[in-house]
């Protein structure tokens, strides 16, 4: 194969709480240094380097070359484009591929590929020689199957989210206040609270000018769907496959779908979604709250609760709040976003690393105690403390007025690497309001089964290949389409379903089908 040749308590989760602190008295990993060459090609820097400058050394990097005598030296391709398929596709094209593949969405070409030889399948490695990695998968034995490749072996090591909940539905309780109102629990009294955002004045200027409902990404708008017990997707990716008794489906092929989205379209035409919705972009949040314009949104739960400290002195009365998803058509309620539990995100180890042992225990080292906080929480005593046996972060990174994951990122930390993120790490800057509705989501059964994907063979890839990236497009086409106001869903329906099917959705679905029930099945 070497001759492989390419053209908070219970609310903050588990994962990252699980890993044995065994690492630590195995250290160093090597007597002398050993150096390591790395790809790594994310969406913060495309390189391994303070903001992807790679002549200036992460302070993580720095702690973790003196515990384990490992160097990871930068290897990236593509650093010239935030593209990672393109940077990936570089990679592979030049045959000389690093010790390590590390960054965004490596899950495919990794599981594509590692079977030809191009990468180290590392069941035994693990098995044998990463104490830590075999104790988290052993107690997580789903997403062990959930990474594996076609021939039933791990390449990847993945990086791990912690956490249960990612976005909630947030409303303007001081326009309900204004108005009357009551927080609606279901899809009827969601659509009254709309109505009268937009014709009751709410934020008191005298102008009709509120815009009831609104979103960052576009996508977001498809949650609406949920109201009336359809889905938009089957993962925290837009646009998911999902899991429908049994059998892998897409939401946008399901009669469900039909009936959501002609409910959308028509709250569309009514002004109850920002008319700009497919244009505002991330912009929205910041100037509709900011101008007291806007009601209602889906949105992360600690970022979007924020507003309620940054808009106090801008906006009187400003109070921005989660609350529970309204009930649908059918008395359902749910939270469709939630946080994956693995991404396909990692490190990968290549078939040019000439010491395999070393680089797994390397990767073993951040599922340690000792690692996972060092990859969670940057340098201890930098920019975090111990506290009564907590990690705590220091005033001055909690008080900067930067965002903590962003500081992260330039410490070294959260980077994609494969690791188990530790949720303590989001929850210290999640304002009250923000843990108050976590702890509110947390009353309830709301989240539902998440698909984790699956890796096709080289046959299935092609079937995919061939003709799903089309389908997506008009799916997407026809989606926006309807929802701006050309055409009827309802009406164009039966020809929608035939153009999927001529295009190949049949064809897509068997191979989806094929390669869920082999990782999956039995």
């Amino acid at each position: 194969m070497r001759t492989f040749k390419l053209a908070a308590a219970a609310i903050l989760g588990t994962t990252a709480m699980t890993a044995p602190a065994f690492a630590e008295s195995h250290m160093p990993i090597v007597d002398t240094p050993l150096e390591l060459t790395i790809h790594m090609h994310w969406p913060r820097a495309q390189g391994y380097g303070v903001g992807g400058d790679t002549s200036k050394i992460y302070p993580v990097e720095e702690v973790a070359r003196e515990k384990t005598n490992i160097h990871l030296i930068d290897k990236t391709s593509g650093r010239n484009t935030k593209d990672n398929n393109e940077a990936m596709n570089l990679l592979l094209a030049t045959g000389d591929l690093p010790d390590i593949v590390g960054g965004n969405l490596i899950k495919q070409p990794v599981n594509q590929y590692g079977p030809e030889g191009a990468f180290v399948a590392l069941n035994d490695l693990v098995e044998e020689q990463a104490p830590n990695i075999k104790a988290w998968f052993d107690e997580h034995p789903e997403i062990w199957d959930a990474i594996k490749a076609y021939d039933g072996n791990v390449y990847y090591i993945p990086y791990l989210p912690d956490g249960k909940y990612a976005r909630a539905w947030f409303v303007r309780q001081d326009w309900l206040d204004n108005l009357g109102l009551e927080r609606p629990d279901n899809v009827e009294e969601l659509y009254d609270v709309l109505v009268a955002f937009r014709d009751q004045d709410p934020n008191g200027n005298g102008e009709k000018d509120e815009i009831p409902f609104f979103v960052r990404d576009w996508e977001e708008v498809l949650r609406l769907l949920t109201l009336w017990d359809a889905r938009s997707t089957g993962a925290d990716v837009y646009h998911q496959f999902y899991i429908k008794d049994g059998q892998v489906v897409h939401p946008y092929a399901q009669e469900a779908y039909r009936d959501g989205l002609a409910n959308i379209a028509k709250w569309y035409a009514e002004g109850l979604i920002d008319p700009e919705v497919f244009t505002r972009g991330s912009s929205a949040r910041d100037y509709l709250l900011g101008e007291n314009l806007g009601g209602m949104t889906h949105d992360w739960f600690a970022s979007t609760s924020g507003y309620n400290v940054a808009l106090a002195d801008k906006v009187d009365g400003f109070n921005f709040v989660p609350f529970l998803p309204p009930k649908s058509a059918s008395g359902k309620r749910i939270e469709e976003n939630r946080r994956i539990p693995m991404k396909p995100d990692g490190w990968a180890i290549t078939y040019s690393n000439e010491h395999p042992v070393e680089t797994i225990k390397y990767f073993d080292y951040w599922f340690s105690e000792e690692g996972a906080l060092l990859a969670n929480f940057g340098v201890e005593g930098k920019t975090w403390d111990m506290v009564d046996g907590q990690p705590i972060y220091k005033p001055d990174v909690l008080e900067s007025g930067q965002p903590v994951n962003s500081q992260m990122y330039l410490e070294g930390a959260q980077v994609y690497r494969g690791y188990p993120q530790d949720y303590r790490y989001e929850w210290q800057w999640t304002r009250e309001s923000a843990r108050e509705g976590i702890e509110l989501y947390d009353s309830e059964d709301l989240l539902v089964e998440q698909f984790l994907g699956v890796s096709f063979n080289k046959a299935e890839q092609a079937v995919y290949d061939k003709y799903y990236p089309s389908i997506q497009t008009y799916m997407l086409e026809r989606q926006q389409a309807w929802i701006l106001g050309s055409g009827d869903v309802t009406e164009d329906w039966d020809a929608y379903t035939a153009a999927l099917d001529k295009m190949g959705y049949q064809d897509v679905l068997e191979v989806m089908n094929s390669a869920y029930e082999r990782q999956y099945g039995g």
